[in-house]
């Protein structure tokens, strides 16, 4: 059975230690899912953020996506990916270890 580690971001911050863990978890065998929300929506207008594709599969909030301005497309994130909270829970449900950022 593969080891799986979802990741929940409602900030703006901390994309380097995002990637890093990804990169870390992918060496591991480890399935990664990442679940963006709130402020967490705005990385993926960050540079960096395209570093993910691949890395994890990622989802993100439509909600809080479209209240900050947003709009698709984004790096990595297909229209199926733009979700509601619904998945958050799934995400919870489906991963062995889970992390807050």
């Amino acid at each position: 059975m593969a080891k799986s580690l979802g990741i929940f971001v409602s900030s703006d911050q901390h994309l380097d230690k995002i990637i890093k863990l990804c990169k870390a978890a992918k060496k591991k065998d480890t399935d990664v899912t990442i679940f963006f929300t709130h402020l967490g929506t705005l990385l993926t207008q960050e540079k960096r953020f395209d570093e993910l594709k691949g890395l994890a599969r990622m989802t993100l909030c439509k909600v809080a996506f479209k209240s900050k301005g947003l709009r698709p497309p984004v790096p990595g994130i297909g229209e199926k990916d733009f979700a509601t909270q619904t998945r958050h829970a799934e995400v919870i449900e489906e991963c062995d270890r889970y992390v807050v950022f």
